[in-house]
């Protein structure tokens, strides 16, 4: 059985005593119920792992010794953007999840025309929290030394502006046939953009083809909104990332 890998906010060096924030405490005490002397692997999302050693599992704190630390081996090669319009239920939390899990860079949460979820103030924070801790688990889980950075909702027409910075955008676009594979390596990542439930509408793909974005298929069946961005991202990494490696 591996050790367990615990985020931390905290920084982190070898030889260094590190006191675990709330929440890293509560799972390692209260949920693995971990012990003094047993071995696991912090991380705090600068790309190193850090095997380390319970010191103290109390109460009021945990505190663990830093043993070293260890470039990750894990870390994606391709960056991919993820402009995601928010869905109902857990449709989200999966999409984080497994584009945690696949390597994702950055995840925008989008709203658009037929998107049916309205988030504002403090429910707006509280499901940017809630989805920033769900990509935290999942980096635990596959052995990611990073995390994705989910940034505040955005629109589509702000996010068609901070796209740019990628050198291959696209929308997925079940009318397309363009394959994927049609398309040339890129150099400065992938800005992907997943539309809600009921799709994006005819004008918004008409604006994202107006910004660049090619449309670009993912075979004859409609994916659903969780779905899409796991099948999309597998088939860039797989193209143009670290899947064949």
């Amino acid at each position: 059985m591996r050790n367990p890998r615990i985020h931390t906010r905290a920084p982190l060096q070898a030889g260094q005593t590190v006191t675990l924030d709330d929440s890293a405490a509560h799972h390692v005490g209260k949920v693995l119920r971990m012990q003094p002397g047993q071995p696991l692997v912090l991380f705090n999302g600068d790309g190193n792992n850090y095997p380390s050693e319970l010191d103290e599992v109390g109460k009021k704190q945990v505190t663990a010794r830093v043993l070293q630390a260890q470039p990750s081996l894990s870390e994606p090669r391709l960056k991919v953007v993820l402009g995601q319009v928010i869905s109902k239920g857990d449709r989200m939390d999966y999409a984080v999840q497994k584009s945690t899990e696949l390597g994702v860079d950055t995840i925008v949460p989008l709203t658009s025309e037929r998107c049916d979820v309205r988030l504002k103030g403090d429910r707006e924070d509280k499901r940017i929290r809630h989805w920033q801790q769900v990509a935290i688990s999942a980096a635990e889980q596959c052995g990611r030394a990073t995390v994705p950075t989910i940034t505040p909702l955005s629109t589509l027409t702000d996010w068609f502006e901070q796209s740019r910075c990628c050198d291959l955008r696209l929308v997925l676009h079940h009318r397309s046939e363009q394959a994927l594979d049609q398309l040339a390596a890129p150099a400065n990542g992938i800005a992907l953009l997943i539309g809600p439930e009921g799709g994006l509408s005819e004008a918004e793909i008409t604006m994202a083809l107006a910004q660049d974005f090619h449309p670009a298929a993912l075979g004859p069946r409609v994916l659903r909104t969780e779905t899409a961005p796991v099948a999309a991202i597998t088939l860039c990494q797989w193209l143009w990332g670290d899947l064949r490696d």
